[in-house]
């Protein structure tokens, strides 16, 4: 049997790895599998349809419910443009106690901690089961989480909690926003920029769009809630990528926008969706057409988050503040692939190392003294699995 890394050990590692959503994360996928098969640990892989990358899930202990299945993603978000004073895939660790990365925070932490303490799991005389769940693309929109989920579920007798990593500085999360990500695609026709008469430009109303957009965002802050603890207390809108265009001087054939946004825990998930289909169909797109007829506007889901309601999570949030030593959970506003496995009956709760204004940052860190949190924590959950 191999010699237990510590968990900084195998964050340093896991970081070495540019599992960028864009790349396959084959790579670190398998060196998991291969690093817990070294344990004694049989693994699962579940592929996406072009199988350039995979889930992995694995169990260590008795084969009977009650478990905890301990939830993180293996990608990051990219560092293009972004002004890195250190090696982004080197973990580096300064004297302000902080170890820096690409993912020290988001999320390879938790899975590091996680994975160090397979050793610790076997020892241990559990009477529940330690399910892992590591999933690809969630920072594109959780899109592998969905069939890991399923695939768990099915395969394993049922979970009493899951526990999503994502960065919390260790506290119980147990309300998430829900989120929805959309590509808006414009497509209007071409002219020479001196004749605007005879064209459509889809970018000019793309921009219209965005307008709108950001008139309905001004809307719904003024609904802000007092009833949850997010920080803001409302639905919010960001448009994130915008692709369109050919030349200076003429008018856009198309234009692309890639937007979503993220609602409170209980509201509508559905109502900014819905009204922009509605300003689109009754008044942008006809004024579209009334310049040509063959002009148009479609709007694809690219990807949606459930999200998480505190009454749901009851059981998971009592254990894990157990683990923790807190006495109090919160709500976040961003979203998680917590909601994905609520929607699977299980309840589950937001808990992990590192901060997450850190999160998609430059000079990303997470700070020792929270990975050894995270290790403490793991031990009390051990600890709780000797006793069930």
């Amino acid at each position: 049997m191999s010699t237990a890394p510590s968990s900084l050990d195998m964050l340093k590692r896991l970081v070495a790895f540019d599992t960028t959503s864009r790349n396959s994360n084959l790579e670190l996928i398998h060196y998991i599998q291969d690093y817990l098969t070294d344990f004694g640990v049989e693994s699962t892989l579940v592929p996406n349809e072009e199988g350039t990358k995979a889930n992995l899930f694995a169990s260590i202990g008795p084969d009977r419910e009650g478990g905890v299945v301990l939830s993180g993603h293996t990608d990051v978000v990219p560092v293009d443009g972004q002004p890195w004073t250190t090696d982004p895939w080197t973990l580096t660790e300064k004297n302000d106690g902080n170890l820096y990365a690409r993912g020290t925070c988001d999320m390879k932490g938790f899975v590091a901690a996680c994975l160090a303490n397979v050793p610790a799991f076997q020892r241990a005389r559990l009477k529940v089961p330690m399910h892992f769940a590591f999933s690809y693309d969630e920072e594109i929109g959780c899109l592998g989480a969905h069939a890991l989920a399923e695939k768990l579920v099915g395969a394993v007798p049922r979970p009493q909690a899951v526990i999503v990593g994502e960065p919390t500085m260790m506290g119980v999360v147990n309300a998430q926003n829900a989120g929805g990500g959309i590509i808006a695609t414009f497509t209007g026709f071409e002219a020479h920029s001196s004749m605007t008469h005879l064209g459509v430009s889809a970018i000019h109303f793309a921009g219209d769009f965005i307008h709108w957009l950001n008139e309905l965002q001004v809307e719904l802050a003024g609904r802000k809630r007092t009833d949850i603890d997010t920080v803001p207390g409302h639905t919010t809108i960001n448009v994130g990528v915008i692709n369109g265009g050919t030349a200076g001087n003429i008018l856009a054939r198309e234009c692309t926008l890639n937007w979503g946004y993220r609602t409170l825990p209980g509201d509508d998930p559905w109502e900014v969706q819905r009204r922009a289909e509605k300003y689109i169909a009754e008044l942008l797109l006809p004024k579209m057409r009334a310049k040509h007829p063959d002009a148009n506007i479609t709007l694809k889901r690219r990807s949606f988050v459930p999200g998480l309601l505190p009454q749901e999570n009851e059981e998971a949030a009592k254990l894990a503040l157990q683990w923790t030593g807190g006495n109090r959970t919160y709500a976040v506003p961003y979203g998680t692939e917590a909601g994905i496995f609520r929607g699977h009956g299980i309840p589950t709760v937001i808990c992990g190392p590192g901060d997450i204004s850190q999160a998609h940052q430059p000079n990303e860190f997470v700070a020792r003294s929270q990975m050894d949190a995270c290790d403490a924590f793991l031990v009390r959950m051990i600890g709780w699995a000797e006793k069930q």
